[in-house]
C-alpha cells in the first residue's frame, strides 16, 4: 500500500519525500485548496520545483483542487487544473463534478482522484464517478467501517484510499457548514475552516475562553490545555451533560489495522496534516513508513511515540470500528 503524505509548505514537502513518502499531496495558494490558510501552500514556481524534487527521489505528487467551484469564477479552478497538469502532477484530487468533467474533457491524459470532500461513500456513487469522468482512485470519507470498505472495494473498478492518521473533521466531508455559519467562510468553498482572523481567546475569572466569530466554543480551567476553537470540536451543554457533542478533540490513528485494510482492498493510506510543520511531517512519515515495513508484532512499539504528536495527546479509531459516537 502506498503511503500518501501531506505538505503545506515546500520545506514540509521535502521532509515528506526524504522520510520515505510514496506520494505527497499539496495545493496551490488560493481558494481551489481546502487548506487555504496564510503562510501555507505553493506558488506555481514552488510546485514545479517540488514536483521535480519528488520525481528525482521516486515519489509521486498529488495536487488537491478539492474545493467546490464558485459560480462565475470557474476559470480559477480550470487554470489550477491546467497548471498542475503542465507542471507534471501525477494526479489531481478533485471534489467538484464540474471540474472533474473539465479535466476529463480537456486533460484526458491526466490521472484523476476523487477527493474525500466529494463524500462518495457507496459503490453506486463511486462507480458513477469512474464511468463519467474516468476516476482512477477514490478517497473514502471517514464514516465507514473496515467491513464497509471491503464491500465497496469489491464492487468498484478503481483504487481505494483511506485516512489512517491525523486530524479528524466532523466526518461528513463535503458538508462542512458549521464554520461558515460562525465566520462567513466556508471550508468547502473558500477552503478555510475556523480562520484565525475570527479566533479570539479571553480570560474570564479562572477560565480561558475560546471564541470563533463571536461565539463561545469552549472554556478551559486552570492547567487545562486551551485548544483551537473549531465548532465541531467545541464543548456544549446537551440535555443534562456538558461535553463534546460532535467530535472529541483527538486525532485519528488506525495504523494497528493496516493488515485488515490491506485485506479489504485498500491501495493507499493517507496522513492528514497540511497545516503541520516539517518536523511533524518528518516524524510521522518516517514512523509510519517503518511500521508498514515491520512485522505486525513490532508495530505497536513503533507507533507508540506518535500519540504525543496527536491532537489532545489522544487518538481514536473513529468510525472505522464504530466506537465513535
Amino acid at each position: 500500500m502506498e503511503l500518501i503524505c501531506p505538505a503545506g509548505t515546500p520545506s514540509a514537502f521535502r521532509a515528506a519525500v526524504d522520510a520515505g513518502a510514496d506520494a505527497v499531496y499539496c495545493g496551490f495558494r488560493d481558494e481551489t485548496n481546502a487548506r487555504n490558510f496564510p503562510g501555507l501552500n505553493f506558488s506555481r514556481d514552488e510546485l514545479g520545483e517540488a514536483i521535480a524534487y519528488a520525481h528525482r527521489h521516486g515519489a509521486k505528487v498529488l495536487v488537491a483542487l478539492n474545493t467546490f467551484m464558485r459560480a462565475g469564477a470557474e476559470e480559477v479552478w480550470y487554470e489550477g487544473a491546467r497548471d498542475a497538469s503542465r507542471l507534471g502532477a501525477d494526479a489531481l484530487i478533485l471534489a467538484d463534478m464540474g471540474l472533474m468533467a473539465y479535466v476529463a474533457e480537456n486533460l484526458p491524459e491526466q490521472r484523476l482522484h476523487v477527493s474525500v470532500q466529494a463524500s462518495a461513500s457507496n459503490a453506486d456513487a463511486i462507480s458513477f464517478l469512474v464511468d463519467a469522468f474516468g476516476a482512477k482512485r477514490v478517497v473514502l470519507p471517514r464514516t465507514l467501517t473496515i467491513a464497509d470498505i471491503a464491500r465497496i472495494s469489491k464492487a468498484v473498478k478503481c483504487e481505494i484510499e483511506v485516512f489512517v492518521f491525523g486530524g479528524l473533521c466532523v466526518m461528513a466531508e463535503g458538508r462542512c457548514a458549521l464554520s461558515s455559519y460562525a465566520t462567513g467562510k466556508s471550508p468547502n468553498m473558500n477552503g478555510v475552516c475556523s480562520p484565525a482572523s475570527h479566533v479570539r481567546y479571553r480570560r474570564e475569572g479562572n477560565e480561558m475562553v475560546s471564541e470563533l466569530g463571536g461565539y463561545t466554543i469552549n472554556r478551559f480551567g486552570q492547567g487545562e490545555p486551551a485548544g483551537y476553537p473549531t465548532l465541531c470540536k467545541g464543548r456544549f451543554d446537551v440535555g443534562e451533560a456538558c461535553g463534546y457533542a460532535f467530535e472529541d478533540p483527538v486525532s485519528l490513528d488506525v495504523m494497528s489495522e493496516i493488515d485488515a485494510l490491506r485485506a479489504a482492498g485498500v491501495s493507499a493510506l493517507k496522513i492528514e496534516g497540511r497545516q503541520r510543520g516539517k518536523a511533524y511531517v518528518a516524524e510521522v512519515v518516517s514512523t509510519l513508513k517503518a511500521a508498514l515495513d515491520a512485522e505486525p508484532e513490532r508495530r505497536a512499539s513503533l507507533l507508540a511515540g506518535l500519540r504525543g504528536l496527536s491532537e489532545g495527546q489522544k487518538t481514536t479509531s473513529g468510525a472505522y470500528e464504530k466506537k465513535w459516537r
